[in-house]
């Protein structure tokens, strides 16, 4: 029991930083921000796609990524990428990636 809960507290710790890695800002209790993260070459921005990819107790699945949101959205050029995450107590994570554009 001696040797548990500091083994504890170091696998908490590990859960926290791995799910909370993907932001910019961290916070180890709640994370709810929206954030850009590119900026293309298109005119317009008429056309939004979205992906996600969502943790929970640090197992990850999904495909966040802007290619993937590009299909979704139908969209060959791009304006510009956002993200959203939420992070909660490094139990629960989602990232959504945004595209913009043409």
């Amino acid at each position: 029991m001696k040797h548990f809960l500091p083994i504890l507290a170091v696998l908490s710790l590990a859960l926290l930083a791995g799910c909370s890695a993907v932001t910019p800002m961290t916070g180890s209790l709640y994370v709810q921000m929206d954030g850009p993260v590119a900026v293309g070459s298109a005119a317009g921005s008429s056309k939004v796609g979205e992906a996600q990819a969502q943790g929970i107790i640090g197992i990850v699945t999904g495909d966040a990524s802007i290619s993937t949101a590009m299909k979704n959205g139908g969209i060959t050029k791009i304006h510009h990428v956002d993200s959203k995450v939420t992070n909660i107590l490094g139990i629960y994570a989602k990232y959504i990636t945004v595209v913009y554009g043409e």
